[in-house]
């Protein structure tokens, strides 16, 4: 073969070799990028124009309006207000959380712990939550964060509504407070707003109580943004559903009048309409600003609200159970009548024996206070009476007597925490402590000691079944959203008409001359108030100290002084208020019964039965069941 054909064949070859070399791989780089297209578009399109749109789309989480709380003449006690905010959402954070949290605070104040809480709650929930960085923010850091947002990447602003309570302290036993939700809340609740960080969800009060009906239902927006995150148009906006509004049965002016009229004393006051049983006001002093837990609470401001010994945190009014002292003597005195006892006659020395323990009179004057009757026993407030009286019944009728006026049990008012206080039996005692009942027993709880305990608000409801002879249940909420509370008209006390009158009878003594409360009467005619002062000790006063000489209170330790309480209803011909007030280590000079006096010729000369009132449906329905409201 010639030497060019062999020639021109090697270079075919060649040509041929490299060609399908060539050719093969480019095949196979076309094979690659077309099974990488095919598992783009196909496999997973779907999936990637999903995460296209959300890097065009943001989703919003709308809270909805929280329902507002009104007082019977329909001032808002509880309202919402405008919240300018920053929040964050880890998944858009490129450059790291911390990294944003740096940015921020750089223009805004940022503390540890607010550092450490964002920290925490992205940690605890998903990345395309948003969870708040700051709120409550003035108008110059919000238009700060805004002017520097294309540089905060994760960062968004938000303006959404906060809670605000414009009476602070005054209300903020009855309201509560509103704050995030725990992980106890969430365990307890499935809704999903609870996940929702930044949510809140009432922690105490009517807050607490009616939170479900006032949280409403979740709304949602969606925002088109572009690739630093800032928002160029609203794409869509689904409002949430608001809360329903709670009508309160509270007068706000004499919610407050009780309250300063109390002062800086550890004190509890409750007013009821006994014929309704409407609680007008119900105090608890001193209180907190529940402002200061919706935007956040210092450590500082937490510390001195534990460690006051005057407890602004504890609604006394339902959760202070307290010996009632010498307030328990109208329910003896019902169960003397009603035990054939109403013609008892005692003689007081001052003193009285039973086995080898002496029992005092502290009401107690030179000589005693002579022979004394029912009706003179109340005015004075004689504690040897009262010892007689609890003897011959025992204490069985003198529990009946005082649960038929309310006390030993819960009332059943519509708030969290109410505590039933105690009226002891002999079957209690044994239960309890494994050991029988005593006479000695008796005589103390005769005067409202030993075992027995209650609370204001059982106190009140006592005062406001005297006054008005039914089995009054107290209630607070008359209306929430739409529809009106349900309330059954009360029934007459199982209590005779004259037994009745003969304990009104002593009460109406009581502030009259010779009376325990007469230097605190109402003497504007029309007004007169009828009432029972109180004394209770808080400690066991030892022998030692009777035999040197009992320290007067003033010469005690604050904690250790007697608590003084009173109650009362008025007018006294027709009653329609009744109130008890406790103030604690401040038994004289008897500032709960001045203090009784101001508040009662307050309501009555207020008079909020006859003002006309802005409940929603209070002149169509029924109110009360059987009478039209």
């Amino acid at each position: 073969m010639p030497l060019f054909d062999r020639k021109d064949k090697s270079r075919y070859a060649t040509f041929t070799r490299r060609t399908l070399m060539l050719s093969g791989g480019m095949g196979g780089i076309l094979a690659v990028l077309g099974g990488r297209f095919y598992q783009l578009q196909i496999l997973k399109g779907t999936e990637y124009m999903v995460e296209a749109e959300d890097n065009r789309v943001s989703q919003r989480f709308i809270f909805p309006p929280r329902g507002r709380i009104f007082d019977r003449f329909g001032v808002e006690l509880a309202t919402n207000r405008r919240n300018y905010r920053v929040v964050i959402v880890a998944e858009q954070a490129t450059q790291g959380v911390e990294a944003a949290l740096d940015a921020v605070g750089k223009i805004i104040q940022i503390d540890p712990r607010q550092r450490e809480r964002v920290l925490h709650e992205i940690a605890q929930n998903k990345k395309f939550a948003q969870v708040p960085i700051a709120e409550n923010l003035t108008w110059d850091e919000f238009a700060r964060i805004n002017l520097h947002l294309p540089y905060l990447p994760g960062v968004q602003p938000d303006v959404g509504e906060t809670r605000s309570y414009p009476y602070g302290p005054e209300m903020s036993h009855v309201l509560g407070y509103v704050a995030s939700a725990s992980e106890k809340d969430q365990q307890n609740d499935d809704d999903p707003l609870l996940t929702q960080p930044g949510f809140r969800v009432g922690k105490r009060g009517i807050e607490k109580q009616y939170d479900s009906q006032m949280r409403g239902q979740a709304g949602g927006s969606r925002v088109e943004v572009n690739a630093y995150g800032r928002v160029i148009r609203e794409l869509s906006n689904i409002p949430g559903a608001p809360g329903k509004d709670v009508y309160l049965t509270l007068d706000c002016q004499l919610q407050r009048y009780a309250e300063e009229r109390l002062g800086d004393e550890s004190a509890a006051c409750v007013v009821m309409d006994v014929a309704s049983g409407d609680v007008l006001a119900l105090v608890s002093t001193p209180g907190y600003d529940p402002n200061h837990f919706n935007v956040g609470i210092t450590n500082t401001q937490w510390q001195d609200l534990l460690h006051n010994d005057h407890k602004p945190l504890t609604n006394k009014a339902l959760s202070g159970a307290y010996p009632p002292g010498s307030t328990f003597k109208p329910a003896v005195a019902l169960a003397a009548m009603e035990n054939g006892l109403g013609d008892l006659q005692v003689h007081c020395s001052g003193s009285m024996s039973l086995g080898n323990h002496e029992f005092h009179c502290w009401a107690w004057k030179k000589g005693g206070h002579g022979g004394v009757d029912l009706n003179r026993a109340i005015a004075v407030s004689c504690d040897i009476f009262f010892y007689e009286a609890a003897r011959r019944l025992g204490i069985d009728k003198i529990e009946a007597a005082a649960r038929t006026l309310g006390l030993g049990a819960p009332t059943g008012i519509e708030m969290p925490g109410e505590v039933g206080g105690c009226i002891p039996s002999a079957a209690w005692k044994l239960a309890r402590y494994g050991v029988p009942w005593q006479q000695g027993d008796s005589l103390s709880a005769g005067i409202g000691q030993g075992y027995v305990l209650a609370t204001p608000m059982q106190l009140c409801l006592m005062a406001a079944r005297i006054a008005s002879g039914k089995m009054l249940t107290p209630r607070l909420v008359h209306q929430v959203g739409p529809i009106l509370q349900p309330r059954v008209l009360p029934s007459a006390l199982p209590f005779t008409d004259a037994s009745l009158a003969a304990v009104r009878k002593g009460m109406t003594a009581v502030c009259q001359p010779g009376g325990t409360g007469f230097t605190w009467r109402i003497p504007e005619p029309g007004f007169e108030m009828a009432g029972k002062t109180g004394t209770a000790q808080v400690r066991v006063i030892t022998k030692a100290e009777r035999e040197s000489g009992v320290k007067s209170d003033a010469q005690l330790p604050w904690n250790l002084r007697d608590n003084g309480l009173f109650v009362g209803f008025a007018p006294v011909d027709n009653p329609r208020y009744a109130c008890a007030c406790v103030v604690e280590h401040n038994a004289p000079p008897h500032p709960q019964v001045a203090a009784t006096r101001d508040i009662l010729l307050f309501a009555q000369q207020r008079d909020p039965a006859k003002l006309p009132t802005a409940y929603p449906l209070r002149a169509a329905g029924t109110d009360l069941i059987g009478e039209k409201s």
